[in-house]
């Protein structure tokens, strides 16, 4: 049996809302919403979950005292009718509201599978430039690979690619050395 991304609306027609969200039930799926319309996708595999538990680890053993490491989903808040839950994100501790964040974060990463690698390289990549995250990452424990962007003048150019034993150096939001092989060992 194959899981694919599913989206869907409240009422044929109609657009889905951040208020709609909170009726959907907590089944271990993860839904967001962009333009509207709800995305669904299935529960992530453990090969999925240990890459980004690697990725979280080496994070963490690097990050200044001013930012924090979460790991998703949480929110980040595009527009009224588009919400984002990113696989893993840094955030500056002066940005961390009561219960949202308030701001985009530092860095969003987003650890791929078979179902969402398009939607996240291509359409969340696009969605993230255009609010303004300074960093967007995108894991692929299959391969296993990263690519890295930073926004530049507004927009994204990448900050570097690896696949394999070939280890990365990213900078930004603060330097983290990257061997993707090593996030699936």
């Amino acid at each position: 049996m194959s899981a694919k991304v599913v989206a869907t609306w409240p009422v044929p027609g109609a657009p889905f809302t951040k208020a709609d969200l909170e009726e959907l039930p907590d089944d271990g799926r993860r839904y967001e919403l962009i333009d509207g319309v709800l995305i669904v996708t299935p529960t992530p595999t453990w090969q999925h979950q240990g890459a980004l538990r690697e990725l979280v680890i080496l994070l963490q053993r690097n990050c200044p005292e001013e930012l924090e490491v979460f790991i998703g989903p949480l929110n980040v808040d595009l527009a009224e009718d588009s919400l984002l839950r990113p696989d893993a994100l840094v955030v500056r501790r002066d940005r961390l509201g009561e219960e949202q964040l308030a701001g985009m974060p530092e860095l969003i990463i987003e650890v791929v599978s078979a179902n969402t690698r398009q939607f996240d390289q291509i359409l969340k990549h696009s969605r993230y430039e255009d609010a303004g995250c300074p960093s967007y990452w995108v894991v692929d424990p299959d391969v296993p690979s990263i690519a890295a962007w930073e926004l530049v003048d507004g927009r994204y150019v990448e900050a570097g690619r690896a696949e394999g034993d070939t280890e990365l150096v990213l900078t930004r939001p603060y330097q983290v050395v990257v061997n993707p092989a090593r996030l699936v060992d």
